[in-house]
């Protein structure tokens, strides 16, 4: 019987889940980037401003979506939240999480700080877009303490929601494992973070994503730009934009529809590659691709498989035998280049 693990109907949509425009400490605008990056082939962005979480209803259009969230930082409470230390200690120890909500007319930013500024690049900071914010004036102010049971809390505020929680940049997070281990809810985590790898850290992220499923975590994989494209004028510096996309297979171009293939899981994560199928039949689990130096085969423990390209001619296509020792699976492409695409995890129960 044959299974499909990203779905057989629907359509691939390429999205970048994670970006910053001048509402944060980006370089373009919103209308900017739409522009940019449709004309990359993608179809939604996810507007994650640092802190920030404003709808763009405006630049939706037949052919594409503005997925509306908000990205926070956790950082050490020697520090409070404010314009002149949020971002002093960029060596210590982070978490950073996005939020991206379930629907367009969910707009309620459950966690958020009256008087933090998004970035010491932005001065004016909360003052300036708190109109646009949809928040509990009664609540108290959000304070951004990075220990397990705060971040753990904020995680289940945005799940009893409905949001989407991914976290990000793993590599630039710098947390130990006990600590990004024992996040409870997220739905995703980044394994290729552009702007980390644009910017120097390692934030092509396998070993993590492992880590979290050798611990429990039934999450998915995702790759995004998290652009800031700074310092544009200075043409040594390469802009942090087309480098991590995450194509999501659903069944039309439709915030919703996005948001819950999402959450199912019905994704890939990459930095170049694509992958067109993936399906189990039989005990065996097939993957068709573009052009590829290798395909490889991971698993819960030590047992993997891989498929060369020979003598020149790169592989399109791999088969590989799924045993009911190996707790999970998950597919690699890397191409001529060494880019990479990454599918999600499937596990055992879910294959066998």
């Amino acid at each position: 019987m044959k299974k499909y693990l990203l779905p057989e109907g629907g359509e691939f949509y390429k999205a970048n889940l994670h970006c910053h425009s001048t509402y944060s400490d980006g370089e373009y605008s919103p209308e900017e980037l739409k522009r940019m990056y449709m004309a990359q082939g993608y179809s939604a962005i996810a507007y994650t401003e640092h802190n920030l979480m404003i709808p763009h209803p405006e630049l939706n259009d037949e052919n594409f979506v503005a997925l509306m969230g908000y990205e926070l930082h956790f950082q050490d409470e020697d520090f409070a939240p404010g314009a002149d230390k949020m971002y002093i200690k960029m060596h210590r120890t982070t978490c950073g999480i996005n939020f991206i909500s379930p629907a367009p007319d969910q707009t309620l930013q459950p966690c958020y700080h009256r008087t933090m500024y998004p970035h010491p690049d932005n001065p004016v900071g909360m003052n300036r877009w708190r109109p646009l914010i949809n928040y509990d004036h009664d609540a108290p102010d959000f304070m951004h303490y990075h220990n397990t049971e705060h971040i753990n809390n904020a995680i289940k505020m945005h799940k009893d929601l409905g949001f989407f929680c991914a976290l990000n940049h793993p590599g630039f997070n710098q947390e130990s494992f006990e600590e990004y281990t024992s996040y409870e809810g997220l739905d995703a985590v980044e394994i290729t973070n552009f702007s980390g790898l644009t910017y120097g850290t390692l934030d092509y992220c396998e070993r993590e994503y492992d880590d979290l499923l050798r611990t429990g975590h039934r999450i998915c994989c995702i790759a995004t730009d998290d652009n800031h494209n700074h310092d544009r004028s200075r043409p040594e510096r390469r802009l942090d934009s087309f480098g991590g996309f995450t194509m999501i297979k659903a069944p039309k171009l439709d915030y919703v529809e996005l948001v819950k293939a999402l959450k199912n899981g019905d994704c890939y994560a990459s930095q170049g590659p694509l992958i067109h199928e993936l399906y189990i039949e039989d005990g065996k689990v097939h993957i068709t691709c573009s052009c590829a130096r290798e395909i490889r085969m991971n698993t819960g423990c030590r047992r993997c498989e891989i498929k060369w390209a020979t003598n020149g001619v790169p592989v399109t296509q791999a088969v590989f035998t799924v045993q009911p020792t190996d707790d999970y699976i998950r597919i690699t492409v890397t191409d001529g280049n060494g880019l990479h695409a990454n599918t999600r995890a499937y596990f055992i129960d879910e294959l066998l």
